[in-house]
């Protein structure tokens, strides 16, 4: 058996593979979305504090010296 991904584009290509499935040729296999998490949810830690604090300093000293 292959296993097979498609994306349907079509709501009368839905219903043949629909047909298809009571003929018993094929089942179609829903799968639920993922949930991918916020980028700052992956990169979370990703810096030692003491760098990451550094940076901060840096942005603000940078920020201070537009005004």
């Amino acid at each position: 058996m292959t296993t097979l991904e498609i994306q349907v584009t079509n709501d009368k290509a839905l219903r043949l593979l629909e047909d298809l499935e009571a003929l018993q040729l094929l089942r179609i296999v829903k799968h639920k979305k993922k949930k991918t998490p916020k980028l700052s949810e992956q990169l979370a830690g990703a810096l030692p504090s003491e760098v990451a604090e550094e940076m901060q300093k840096y942005i603000t000293k940078c920020r201070n010296e537009w005004n």
